[in-house]
């Protein structure tokens, strides 16, 4: 699947980070980074295993607390916001995580209800049938509602835990490492599907990852992650049009035409 050209709106940055710090006893993995989130848009945050990409993500949604600099989330500052106000917020916020994350003794259909139950108590039965069968639908697996997690192959585990995301429609998604473990044609399969949810939900994205043909396929925007700061950011296109060694081997690697 070609992904459609997306005009984001630069004038409404719905993440908004400036000079983070993030270290850990005496080793500093975020070194002062600015980074905007635009309305609409996936931008790709790239980089080596180790680098930091993902205590990026775990700081935006308040599961780690930085060092320094601030960072807004849909106008809130993550850092001075009650616990109150962080978890409403972090129901706006969808978190993919590299491992799914779903519950082995629940059925999908269970696994996809639990966020609805816990987080809007209101819905009637058929509401929640509803959602539930609506989210299945968008990721193409209304076939799995009756089955176990251990019933599904690795691929439909992403698209599941994707769909469980999905169903509170959070305007932001966050995806760690979303192709990670899987084989090349499953790989394309949820490239598309981040690509469809950005489109079908009007999401704005990060996508956290190594993998370049995810970074090519996903990514209105790539910014690259070296050293703790962000040393390159654009297209795919321009991130690695440069001899810096630093950059690259992760296109050599990866050999993409």
């Amino acid at each position: 699947m070609k992904k459609a050209a997306i005009q984001a709106d630069h004038s409404n940055p719905v993440i908004s980070i400036r000079g983070l710090k993030k270290a850990f006893q005496d080793y500093s993995v975020l070194r002062g980074i600015d980074l905007d989130l635009y309305q609409g848009e996936n931008l790709v945050v790239l980089g080596r295993s180790g680098t930091g990409k993902s205590v990026l993500i775990k700081i935006i949604s308040g599961l780690l607390k930085p060092d320094a600099g601030q960072v807004e989330v849909l106008g809130y500052n993550i850092a001075t916001i009650s616990e109150d106000e962080l978890q409403a917020l972090r129901i706006r916020i969808g978190f993919s995580f590299q491992n799914s994350a779903l519950y082995d003794s629940m059925t999908v259909r269970k696994n996809l209800e639990f966020p609805l139950v816990r987080n809007r108590r209101n819905l009637t039965r058929g509401e929640i049938n509803t959602n539930v069968e609506a989210v299945l639908d968008a990721v193409g697996l209304s076939q799995t509602i009756n089955q176990m997690p251990s019933e599904l192959s690795g691929g439909q585990r992403k698209r599941i835990g994707i769909a469980r995301t999905l169903i509170l429609n959070p305007e932001i998604m966050l995806y760690d490492e979303p192709t990670a473990g899987l084989d090349p044609i499953t790989c394309i399969e949820i490239n598309d599907l981040i690509n469809e949810v950005q489109q079908r939900y009007n999401t704005s994205s990060i996508i956290i990852t190594h993998d370049l043909t995810c970074a090519k396929q996903t990514g209105d925007r790539i910014a690259m992650l070296l050293d703790g700061q962000f040393q390159r950011t654009g297209t795919f296109e321009e991130v690695f049009a440069t001899e810096d060694e630093r950059v690259k081997p992760f296109y050599d690697y990866n050999f993409i035409k």
